[in-house]
């Protein structure tokens, strides 16, 4: 069976002490809940001192993003391979890296390698536009998502990668998909990876859904088989809400 992993994006948010705060409530809140992998996603500049204030605990850091390359004069960029120590997931492909960074599909591929080689596991997020969703693309699109990241990937590091299906229309806007709409992409997610991999293998791979994911809608998504947990945007900010979350997912999948 699929461990079921909630992470919890922060963005661009909280300060330092906010950030202190907000781990060392979610580690006496969360560490009931050992059947579910809980993944911790800061700013860059909190990684080291929540990696302390975690430290002994099965709660797990992830970065947000990573450059290209793994090291060199690029100023301004944090490698994969500095991460890694410390972060057990990076995201790569977020929509908002995607949309409003400008980041291709070859940029994200180009980062999804740089976790693997430096031994992380990439959170890959996939996900179409509203108007790519209108005019009935939104499987095209997120096929050609995988398949420019996975190009040149070996098979087993696919299998160690966590796919966040998040649809752009959905992401901080409140409006969810539904969890048919999660369900359908999921399965289309498993079906272009056993090319890959095999439908055996493809089986294996988690699948979380993401987009405005909170305490009263997580339920309709984490209960569904095909989904494996969530990414959690503007919820994990509340400890009471990320808790909530983490629970659900921990009751649905005993």
């Amino acid at each position: 069976m699929r461990k079921p992993i909630v992470a919890g994006n922060w963005k661009m948010n909280t300060s330092l002490e906010e950030a202190r705060a907000l781990a060392g409530e979610l580690r006496s809140t969360l560490s009931a809940y050992s059947t579910v992998e809980r993944v911790l996603i800061p700013p860059f500049p909190w990684i080291v001192p929540l990696a302390d204030i975690l430290d002994g605990s099965d709660i797990v850091l992830g970065a947000q993003d990573c450059a290209v390359e793994d090291q060199g004069a690029f100023t301004g960029e944090v490698s994969a391979r500095m991460l890694a120590p410390l972060c057990r997931y990076i995201i790569v492909g977020h929509s908002e890296r995607r949309h409003i960074i400008g980041e291709t599909d070859e940029v994200v591929a180009a980062k999804l390698r740089a976790v693997l080689r430096n031994g992380a596991r990439p959170i890959l997020c996939v996900g179409e536009l509203l108007e790519e969703r209108e005019r009935g693309e939104a499987r095209a699109v997120v096929e050609r998502q995988l398949q420019s990241a996975f190009a040149d990937v070996e098979a087993a590091d696919v299998l160690r990668t966590v796919i966040a299906y998040e649809p752009v229309w959905a992401i901080g806007t409140g409006r969810a998909a539904t969890p048919e709409d999660a369900r359908e992409m999921a399965n289309w997610i498993r079906d272009v990876l056993a090319r890959y991999v095999g439908a055996e293998a493809a089986n294996e791979i988690r699948v979380q859904y993401g987009g405005s994911v909170n305490a009263d809608n997580a339920a309709g998504f984490l209960s569904l088989p095909e989904i494996d947990g969530a990414l959690v945007g503007g919820a994990s900010l509340k400890a009471d809400q990320f808790t909530q979350i983490v629970e659900r997912a921990a009751a649905l999948r005993l």
